[in-house]
């Protein structure tokens, strides 16, 4: 199943729903060969009626099965019912149900494939959660307008409406298609008519989610799962997967194969079949497991790993949003990962410091060693940045962003020296990992074509470029800037131009490379 060599470096934005694969019995993705899309009466025909539980009956069954959320930080499914059902009760409320469908990461597409081609599943997921929990309200939230129009269709073919005097009020709401969006309390604030961004605070969507009510805050995946246990039966369920982890777990594989799928394969599964299956190298110089806020693993780590929570964690991996994206051996590795350390910058919300401020700062420090000639210094400038942002953020992107980059360096340790000690790894970088339109003047790693310059005779040393452009200026041992080589990425263009302007002295420039 191998793909031709010149087919393996895919690059670019993925397909919105790729082609799907299923190693084994197919279960999330049954019916798939003969619909495209599941409508409720084809549905039906695959998946069989739902049954109606008790609270204590869902969450036993998710306990049973160990269902964890499939979105990213993989929090148990029961514990957090439990929580809304306990906050629910206590405060006598009804609470509300949210399906976060807001898939932000570039490198994914297994939730879009689940709303755009088995919506139905997803809502009887839904759907059992917020009868057994007396829920008031559902809301799916997605970024994609394919995603948005396939639920409201599910909705209306189940009679689901957002209309007064309904038992239940469902609806479908869509968020811009950011990192951001998909972050729970983004998502919460976007969905009761604010900004999609997180609110500075942390909140547990369990004791005051949607309309401040408690809410059960789970991914499109978590509930299509839960669907299927409820109508096969835990012991059933559990004939596949794991023995700790049963069960199916969706994947999309991308990077160096031949065509980005999106896999249906048994929990534990072996990392090299899944690879193999997809037409890549089943021993690839390194793979990123988890997307963007996940982690790199180098080629032996990847040969022995297994697809489940656990077996990733014992390889210092993460399962994460379920992204599988092989490197070829003809690219640059860390230089992949600065491309998509820009792009991780780029998405910010702006709000806090170790984001707005600490994110390019990381992205800069780490383009500073692939570009050479900064040695030591350099490599250890990305550790204590990655070190400042961690833990510091209003939300999770910080961490993820700190931890992707990280693990490069743990990861590729040859082509690290060979960029701090020597000339480089003499690798171009291909462009391998799916970003948005990579080569369209938007794309946060763009270049502009133009370069900071400085005139040394009017510059007093003042440090404002620095605080402003941290990506870009660092200020040296005598506190004058030193400017990164390179373009302007096209991220950084707005904040170059307020540098240019504020600069005290009128020292700093930006002009057109020849």
């Amino acid at each position: 199943m191998s793909a031709p060599p010149g087919e393996r470096a895919a690059s670019g934005p993925l397909p919105d729903v790729p082609e799907v694969l299923a190693l084994g019995v197919p279960r999330l993705t049954a019916g798939f060969g003969e619909a495209e899309r599941l409508e409720r009466r084809a549905h039906l025909v695959v998946h069989g009626s739902m049954p109606s539980l008790t609270e204590d009956q869902v969450t036993e069954a998710a306990d049973t099965i160990g269902l964890r959320g499939r979105g990213g930080a993989g929090f148990p499914f029961a514990r957090k019912m439990r929580a809304v059902g306990e906050a629910a009760r206590r405060r006598g409320v009804r609470p509300a149900v949210v399906v976060n469908g807001c898939e932000g990461e570039p490198a994914c597409r297994k939730d879009a494939v689940l709303l755009r081609r088995a919506p139905h599943l997803v809502l009887d997921g839904a759907l059992l959660a917020a009868g057994a929990l007396g829920a008031r309200t559902l809301v799916v939230g997605v970024t994609r307008e394919g995603a948005e129009e396939s639920v409201r269709a599910a909705l209306a073919e189940q009679g689901l409406a957002d209309r007064r005097g309904r038992t239940l009020r469902a609806r479908v709401v869509r968020l811009p298609e950011r990192l951001v969006s998909g972050e729970a309390s983004a998502l919460l604030r976007g969905v009761d008519g604010g900004p999609p961004l997180p609110p500075g605070r942390r909140v547990h969507a369990s004791e005051e989610g949607l309309g401040g009510v408690p809410t059960l805050l789970s991914n499109t995946e978590t509930f299509a799962q839960l669907a299927l246990a409820a109508r096969l039966g835990t012991a059933r369920y559990a004939t596949t997967g794991a023995p700790a982890e049963p069960g199916t777990l969706l994947l999309t594989v991308a990077g160096a194969v031949g065509r980005p799928r999106v896999v249906e394969a048994p929990n534990g599964v072996p990392l090299p079949y899944v690879l193999e299956s997809c037409g890549a190298d089943p021993a690839p110089p390194g793979v990123l497991i988890g997307g963007y806020h996940g982690a790199w693993l180098d080629q032996a780590t990847a040969y022995g790993a297994a697809l489940s929570y656990e077996g990733l964690r014992a390889q210092g991996g993460t399962l994460g949003a379920g992204a599988v994206l092989p490197l070829p051996a003809a690219t640059c590795p860390l230089g992949e990962t600065v491309r998509a350390a820009l792009w991780l910058a780029a998405e910010s919300a702006g709000q806090c410091g170790p984001c707005r401020l600490g994110l390019p700062s990381l992205a800069g420090a780490l383009a500073d060693v692939v570009g050479g000639g900064g040695g030591r210094d350099a490599l250890e400038a990305v550790r204590l940045t990655a070190q400042s942002v961690r833990g510091r953020g209003a939300c999770g992107h910080p961490d993820g962003a700190a931890r992707f980059v990280l693990s490069a360096l743990t990861a590729f340790t040859d082509d690290l020296a060979a960029h701090v000690l020597d000339d480089g790894c003499g690798r171009a970088t291909a462009g391998v990992l799916p970003l948005p339109s990579p080569a369209g003047p938007d794309a946060p790693s763009a270049p502009t074509g133009e370069r900071l310059a400085v005139d040394w005779t009017l510059c007093e040393g003042h440090g404002l470029c620095a605080g402003l452009l941290p990506d870009l200026v660092r200020l040296g041992a005598d506190g004058f800037p030193t400017l990164t080589a390179g373009d302007v990425p096209a991220s950084s263009r707005g904040r170059a131009l307020r540098a240019v302007r504020r600069c005290p002295a009128l020292a700093l420039r930006l002009e057109r490379r020849e």
